[in-house]
């Protein structure tokens, strides 16, 4: 039970068949399908943040630290396309993610991921079936925490994975707002156009969410174009990221995981390209 993590109270996903579970299914549904994105503001109570906090400040060394150019796609330059182009356009990009073989099974991140109600309550929100809907099979990034630091953020781009959940575990003492371009493309569009508008400087359809810790935001992050804003202060910013696919066994890209992990294992290897689309990485 998450009972010493998770206001059950306010958020009961241990009971699905109770009126308060349908009415909280149907507001998130209801958020989703307007932009892609939800927030639970206190999923996590103060007692639960705690262990969160000291786990996020155990881990964080073992981050893996990167700083390098990248587009929105995590791929490498392609110069069959012309100079402009959102796939030949890369941005510094400074940031730290702690692996998912960090967290052991007794993690309260690990926890919450690995709940036997977690997953079909998100599942619920997003509203897919059994049959496309599947916890990531990637032993580097399923339960992944984002160390971000001072001065350091995260440049716009896309997920490979189509769901992904965070949960806002401490912020920075300023900076870190989350903004993103919902439905910017779709699984049979790349929208190139749209992506070169935000990336120029277009705001119009851009939102901005201020987490606060212990928020759950359910987020359909790979059709969403989005960026963390540069962190203030010395305090870091951490982040849970739970993820979801809609293909059994998908797993990160290769390209992609060695530039996010700093690693890349077999079965990066073995399953490159299982995916339920065409689109980029």
């Amino acid at each position: 039970m998450l009972h010493d993590l998770v206001d059950l109270g306010r958020y009961p996903i241990d009971r699905p068949d109770s009126y308060g579970y349908r009415q909280l299914i149907a507001d998130l549904q209801r958020d989703l399908g307007v932009d892609g994105c939800a927030v639970l503001p206190g999923f996590v109570h103060a007692e639960g943040l705690e262990q969160l906090i000291a786990e996020a400040d155990d881990v964080a060394p073992r981050a893996h630290r990167s700083f390098n150019r990248t587009n929105a796609y995590f791929t490498q330059d392609d110069p069959s396309y012309g100079i402009g182009h959102p796939i030949r356009r890369f941005f510094d990009r400074s940031n730290a993610f702690v692996p998912a073989d960090n967290f052991a099974e007794s993690s309260p991140l690990r926890r919450i991921y690995e709940y036997e109600g977690f997953m079909p309550f998100i599942r619920d929100a997003l509203n897919e079936p059994e049959d496309r809907f599947f916890r990531y099979d990637d032993p580097l990034a399923d339960v992944i925490i984002n160390v971000v630091e001072k001065g350091q953020g995260f440049p716009w781009h896309f997920d490979t994975n189509n769901y992904t959940v965070t949960l806002a575990i401490q912020n920075g003492e300023a900076g870190g707002a989350f903004e993103y371009a919902p439905n910017l493309r779709t699984s049979e569009d790349e929208n190139f156009k749209g992506v070169a508008a935000v990336l120029d400087g277009s705001t119009g359809g851009v939102r901005q969410l201020e987490l606060q810790p212990g928020d759950l935001q359910i987020f359909k992050g790979r059709y969403a174009l989005h960026r963390v804003a540069p962190v203030e202060g010395e305090r870091k910013r951490y982040v849970g990221i739970f993820s979801f696919v809609e293909t059994e066994g998908m797993c990160g890209g290769v390209e992609r995981t060695r530039q996010l992990y700093g690693r890349v294992l077999p079965r990066h290897y073995e399953r490159a390209g299982l995916r339920g689309d065409e689109l980029l990485d």
